[in-house]
């Protein structure tokens, strides 16, 4: 990306953009001149409401095309930086692969969503400005270049990653939810939707496991995410599909998907 102004200009008027509305943007200057990337998202994740989006960019028009109507919506819940907040993750630069389910590219998620964005590789610079909040800077590669990050753009990313968290936090440190439900409230929410709307009933722990099945996790993964055994996972989730009256992940990913943009 062309610019004219040398590095340090471009991160001091980042600086100097702080708490105004042109901070993303700065940030987003700063940044392509430091990454080598051919996308951008800027966005906040919270406990109880759908993701805040503050700045999208990139060349390949399918990179954000759902972005909206998809993504914001729901499919979220399933996206493994999510998951970074979900956890309390500290800060730091996060690699999706590094991160994600180990059969997320095998999940419904990953072939309706995800893989027609058509991006190949993300890094993420994640912190948590505020409590109940949490922000990512992802940069991408899509279809514009079809390379994955190199060892070398990665430790590039990785030297910048405490000085863009810095500059994150001190933007939003006073960013928060718009309301205070409580963030347990996808499990309940999922088990009082399909009961109502589909008259299945489902334990806790089956729609627990059937989130982490959608998310790309295997029994194996599942089980050390719930510090359960394999074998138990494997009863719950064919007690879950029974329940279901399905007979694959596929199915299963269907008949949740549409409740998943009022899981907030």
């Amino acid at each position: 990306m062309a610019n004219q102004s040398p590095a340090p200009d471009l991160l001091a008027a980042a600086i100097l953009a702080i708490e105004t509305q042109t901070f993303p943007q700065e940030l987003h200057n700063w940044l392509a001149r430091s990454c080598r990337f051919d996308n951008i998202t800027i966005l906040a994740f919270f406990e109880n409401q759908e993701p805040e989006v503050f700045l999208t960019h990139a060349s390949e028009g399918r990179v954000f095309e759902r972005i909206g109507s998809h993504y914001v919506n729901g499919a979220y819940l399933l996206d493994p930086f999510y998951g970074l907040f979900r956890k309390g993750t500290r800060d730091g630069l996060y690699r999706l692969a590094d991160v994600a389910p180990d059969q997320f590219q095998r999940n419904e998620y990953y072939k309706s969503y995800y893989e027609r964005t058509t991006l190949v590789d993300e890094l993420a610079f994640y912190c948590s400005p505020s409590p109940g909040v949490g922000v990512t800077v992802c940069i991408g590669r899509d279809a514009t270049t079809a390379s994955k990050f190199s060892s070398r753009d990665i430790a590039s990313a990785r030297h910048i990653a405490p000085v863009v968290n810095a500059l994150v936090r001190k933007n939003w440190r006073k960013l928060c939810s718009a309301n205070d439900r409580s963030p347990e409230s996808t499990v309940e929410s999922l088990r009082d939707r399909l009961s109502a709307e589909k008259d299945i009933s489902l334990s806790a722990r089956q729609s627990e496991i059937a989130l982490l099945i959608l998310q790309g996790h295997s029994s194996i993964s599942i089980g050390l995410t719930l510090g359960i055994s394999p074998q138990t996972v494997k009863v719950i989730r064919k007690q879950l599909y029974k329940k279901c009256q399905i007979s694959s992940q596929g199915e299963l990913y269907y008949l949740i998907a549409p409740f998943l943009s009022q899981f907030r």
